[in-house]
């Protein structure tokens, strides 16, 4: 399932879209020892599971090495990738919009996204921390522009509001001082 379409900055229109490095890529028929091997060497929290058309068919992260190899006792030499690799994971396409799958992400609790292009192959990982450093001056821009319409599309609202809170206030402090 995609991200809405909305009219925000893309995934392939970010700078460090281009400057990501490579996904470490493995077979389903792989071992998990393979795996951890090339993740240590490359310093990467994760592998995506590729078909032979370089679709992604699965996700193979630290979390699931921890649980099920290490928590169960399995040894990683006999384990293959497909027997404790996520499957059918959530993909981005590179025209999703950004503060779509960070919204995704954090309501749904996962921490690496495989971003494909339009035929389906792997082009880049992007990890809610990098969607958070990369939107961060975005989100705070936006909030500013929305608090800004919100005030002037609602101003008799808020002066009434405002005349009412500061009436209040006065009643509280003559009040105060006389009693």
């Amino acid at each position: 399932m995609q991200a809405e379409q909305r009219s925000g900055m893309r995934i392939k229109d970010r700078a460090e879209f281009k400057s990501k490095p490579k996904p470490l890529t493995m077979k389903k028929e792989q071992l998990v020892s393979d795996a951890v091997a090339a993740m240590c060497e490359k310093n990467y929290g994760s592998v995506m599971i590729v078909d032979d058309a370089e679709k992604v068919i699965g996700v193979v992260t630290e979390r699931d090495i921890m649980r099920k190899i290490v928590n169960q006792n399995r040894t990683a030499p006999e384990t293959k990738l497909e027997e404790i690799m996520t499957v059918e994971p959530r993909l981005a396409r590179e025209d999703d919009d950004v503060v779509d799958w960070l919204r995704i992400m954090s309501n749904e609790r996962f921490r690496r996204l495989p971003v494909v292009d339009a035929e389906g192959k792997i082009k880049a990982v992007f990890t809610q921390g990098d969607f958070v450093s990369y939107t961060w001056p975005d989100l705070m821009n936006q909030a500013r522009q929305m608090g800004r319409a919100a005030i002037t599309r609602n101003f008799p609202t808020v002066l009434i509001g405002g005349g009412i809170m500061l009436y209040t206030l006065i009643m509280i402090i003559v009040i105060a001082v006389v009693l």
